[in-house]
């Protein structure tokens, strides 16, 4: 079925927000959407105001490249990973380290469980360390005191044959997903840390960020194979796929029933981007149909790859971080919430 829904980005006017010295590897809202995470190469991660773009302040501590980073629930504390083989915990409103979690590799992705008690690690597989998956417990009172917090994981899980890129907590805590450069994405129970099921076949390229929809019903994956892919959580059938020409880094679905888009984005290195594309390496984000699957618009602006996107969780805006540096801040015009409902009424209605 063709959906009859198209928009552009010409009434868009984005936030521009310059606040890295180096690419960024990951944006984060808080669950409100106030709050904007960012981190990137540079080894400082900071946070602004989503609404306006308005730098709040930066987390000094980290000595490598930041990869990833989540907030709590509460937006009290900030967990990041680092490529000096730490995550560190932060207060989010002092800007302190509240602990340090030494790794014996580079840290690729953190996420807290819901009810914030526990959070994951997963690690590079560089320096003869296998891709592990750690699963560390929260101390009650760590935003007081580091002292009666665990320095050692309660659970490593291992499986993956190539580097992870990403681990979430799947619903109620029950099972971890993760992604990698294997080409796979598997799922672990997350009490015994035994692999429960795999996704496999599906990508032919390195399957680079897994993210779950708002309501815990889909989550989507990014690949450098240039689709994304849609899959049922409960039985982790996939049910749509968004093809592209380009690698993509990042995908994220729409929060709101009346807006059913799916956002990507990617882009050939600039190292690729005279060989193969006489497009200037097809840096712009892509809004798909969810249901449909047609490609309805795009929105340009950054100068290299985009490497991390997220739909706000109120759903009126996103944001995307690019290889140049910057993060962009995108507001929907009031066509993005109606485009969809004026495009099913019967043109008699109209």
């Amino acid at each position: 079925a063709l959906c009859p829904v198209a928009f552009t980005d010409a009434a868009m006017r984005p936030i521009l927000v310059k606040g890295h010295e180096r690419a960024l590897t990951m944006i984060k809202y808080n669950r409100e959407g106030d709050l904007l995470f960012t981190v990137s190469k540079d080894h400082t991660p900071s946070v602004w105001y989503a609404d306006n773009g308005e730098h709040i302040g930066t987390y000094q501590g980290h000595t490598g490249a930041v990869w990833c980073c989540d907030v709590n629930y509460s937006s009290t504390m900030l967990l990041t990973g680092s490529a000096d083989n730490s995550a560190k915990l932060w207060n989010v409103r002092t800007g302190e380290v509240l602990f340090t979690f030494k790794h014996p590799a580079p840290v690729r992705a953190v996420n807290f469980a819901l009810g914030d008690r526990k959070f994951i690690t997963a690690l590079d597989n560089i320096m003869r360390n296998d891709p592990t998956i750690n699963v560390f417990e929260l101390s009650p009172n760590i935003m007081e005191s580091g002292d009666g917090q665990a320095k050692e994981p309660l659970l490593k899980i291992t499986g993956h044959t190539g580097k992870i890129n990403r681990a979430i907590w799947g619903p109620l805590n029950k099972t971890i997903i993760s992604c990698s450069d294997d080409t796979t994405i598997r799922e672990w129970d997350s009490e015994t840390g035994k692999q429960t099921r795999i996704i496999e076949g599906k990508h032919s390229g390195k399957i680079v960020d897994i993210q779950i929809s708002w309501d815990y019903a889909f989550l989507i994956s990014a690949s450098k194979d240039g689709s994304a892919r849609l899959f049922d959580l409960e039985t982790l059938e996939s049910l749509k796929v968004y093809e592209t020409d380009r690698p993509l880094n990042s995908a994220h679905i729409s929060p709101l029933p009346e807006a059913p888009y799916v956002v990507v984005g990617g882009g050939q290195d600039a190292m690729s981007v005279t060989t193969t594309s006489s497009k200037m390496g097809k840096l712009d984000a892509i809004f798909f149909h969810m249901v449909f699957e047609d490609e309805l618009g795009s929105v340009k602006g950054h100068f290299g790859p985009i490497n991390t996107l997220q739909m706000a969780p109120h759903g009126r805006s996103y944001a995307s971080g690019g290889e140049d540096g910057y993060v962009r801040i995108h507001h929907f015009d009031p066509d993005y919430f109606t485009a969809e409902e004026t495009a099913l009424k019967p043109s008699f209605e109209q």
